[in-house]
């Protein structure tokens, strides 16, 4: 019998009044995978990672689908459980125990009113059950774990005597206090510089191979997706336009948007002309486009269909799925279709 996935998304869609902000969402992750989900901003990736994690209220948004939770690592023989229709108290226990969480801003997701021991402390007493001496012994590890110098002295200290990079780090360190099955990391290390950044993608990776936690890691630094991801999901406009293993999806991109992304990265030893861009900007979620929702800043847009019919989430190749009714190569996609042919775009990442 295969083993439940570490977390199963299937068909989300999430309203608020009238704008459809995330349509027909799919996508799973194993135990000791890590998933990465790229776009740009207001691509609808953080907004359907909150609403299958039951983090989005019935007073804010319209939920629908289901995300499912498989069960805890040593026990098997249980069935995997909708987070979606759990009760509050139920998703209280999971949260912080079987999921950690690691958000954008540490400003507003740390409390300013209670020091670094207690904020790395509460969920290992409340979830393990550990002594107070042992939650800071547990918290000092955390601390060191995540590159914090002196964590002694740190801990005594408040959110707002630390910088910003420091802050985003006692963050990643509350996430994983607990061993969680699941890490749920929304650009975890966009604030730190490359050094601490290497440093918590090798501790992220390290508990991954330990403990077979599943990670799902958000981000618009393909770069970092690339380093740390076996699958990648990219999303625009509310909706996955491509899906695949990271080496195929980096090697072979079908999708324009996908190869948008690609060629607007800064690369090193540039010659110092401006950047690619991808002109225009994303689809008002209050009024989607009846056909391919990047039809108007696609530069290999076809036929009238483009504009007008939807496309479905088609496989190009074995496991590599794009929506798009052509391929970035301009080649069309056909569902019988193959990827394009290998690329140079990123060799140097995958």
């Amino acid at each position: 019998m295969t083993a439940a996935p570490a977390l199963e998304v299937q068909g989300l869609h999430v309203s608020i009044r009238d704008a459809r902000i995330v349509r027909d969402v799919s996508w799973s992750v194993e135990r000791g995978q890590t998933l990465g989900i790229v776009g740009e901003s207001g691509s609808g990736k953080s907004m359907s990672v909150l609403a299958a994690s039951g983090l989005m209220g019935s007073d804010r948004a319209r939920v629908t689908g289901r995300s499912l939770l498989g069960p805890a690592a040593d026990d098997d023989d249980a069935g995997p459980v909708d987070l979606l229709t759990m009760s509050a108290e139920q998703r209280r226990r999971v949260r912080g125990r079987r999921i950690g969480f690691v958000f954008q801003d540490p400003a507003t997701s740390l409390n300013p009113l209670l020091d670094v021991e207690r904020q790395l402390t509460e969920g290992t007493i409340e979830h393990l059950g550990l002594t107070r001496r042992a939650a800071r012994t547990r918290a000092l590890e955390l601390l060191e774990l995540v590159g914090i110098p002196d964590p002694e002295r740190r801990l005594g200290a408040y959110p707002h005597q630390l910088s910003g990079g420091m802050r985003q780090r006692v963050m990643i360190a509350i996430a994983l206090a607990c061993d969680p099955d699941l890490l749920i990391a929304d650009e975890a290390t966009t604030a730190l510089d490359v050094t601490i950044q290497a440093q918590i993608l090798d501790a992220v990776r390290d508990l991954r191979e330990r403990l077979g936690t599943a990670v799902v890691w958000i981000s618009h630094d393909l770069a970092v997706v690339g380093s740390i991801a076996d699958e990648v999901v990219v999303m625009y406009g509310g909706e996955i336009v491509e899906q695949s293993e990271t080496v195929e999806l980096f090697r072979s991109t079908a999708h324009p948007y996908t190869r948008g992304l690609f060629e607007s990265r800064p690369r090193a030893g540039g010659d110092g002309s401006p950047l690619t861009t991808i002109p225009g900007a994303p689809p008002d979620p209050r009024a989607v486009p009846p056909g391919c929702v990047f039809w108007d800043r696609c530069s290999v847009r076809g036929d009238a269909r483009c504009e007008s019919e939807h496309p479905e989430l088609r496989e190009v190749s074995p496991g590599h799925l794009a929506r798009s009714w052509y391929r970035a190569d301009m080649g069309p996609i056909d569902g019988g279709g193959t990827a394009r042919a290998e690329s140079d775009l990123v060799e140097e990442d995958a």
